[in-house]
């Protein structure tokens, strides 16, 4: 009888609980078992490097490096890499940037064991799994028009707290200048004031407190 080839997984995640509870989801499936563990992007590089999992279950949001760049990095090197991303966020940035660093698939932390396990096992056989929600999020975000990335550091400060007068201080431009950036933010949101403008930029995952 022929033995039974398994999924080896490699688990991302920062928090110790999370982790050990996927871990142990994972476990549980006949066909798969967990093969290495990481608590960050940089150990998860080296971990993959060593395991060579058949898919990697990977956090998005971690201290350090992050698991998007995590999946630039092992995708750079190792292109047929498969990764399932995980996160608490459903913000189509955050999601954007995990499908274009080369992950195959979006899943919440929220979600079901039922569903979450056919989404291992989906890109570990080469599918992507986008579940219907977060496609609708991507399609949702063709309407926004991209914001520059002086446009998001002015959104950070906003979020601070910060006045346009100290904003322009913090970049040694004028206020004139600032009022400009709000002016464009709000129209590309599609807001209409600056409370607004960084509730949405959180919601959408563009910045982070």
């Amino acid at each position: 009888m022929n033995k039974l080839h398994k999924i080896r997984i490699l688990v991302v995640d920062d928090h110790f609980l999370v982790r050990m509870g996927l871990i142990g989801v994972v476990n549980l499936e006949p066909d798969m078992e967990v093969v290495g563990e990481a608590a960050d992007g940089a150990q998860a590089v080296q971990e993959f490097n060593r395991c060579q999992p058949d898919l990697v279950l990977m956090d998005l949001r971690m201290p350090r490096f992050d698991g998007i760049w995590a999946t630039a990095e092992i995708r750079s090197k190792h292109p047929e890499a498969r990764i399932l991303m995980l996160t608490t966020y459903d913000g189509d940035t955050d999601i954007h940037r995990a499908v274009k660093a080369g992950a195959q698939g979006y899943v919440l932390k929220n979600t079901s064991r039922e569903k979450l396990i056919p989404g291992l096992r989906a890109v570990a056989a080469g599918q992507q799994w986008i579940p219907k929600e977060i496609a609708t999020r991507l399609a949702e975000r063709n309407i926004f028009e991209e914001l520059t990335a002086r446009e998001i550091q002015v959104l950070e400060q906003m979020a601070k707290g910060l006045a346009n007068k100290e904003i322009a201080d913090v970049f040694k431009i004028s206020e004139h200048t600032v009022k400009g950036h709000l002016k464009n933010i709000l129209g590309k949101l599609l807001v209409a004031d600056r409370t607004e403008a960084v509730t949405k930029a959180l919601q959408r995952g563009i910045i982070r407190l």
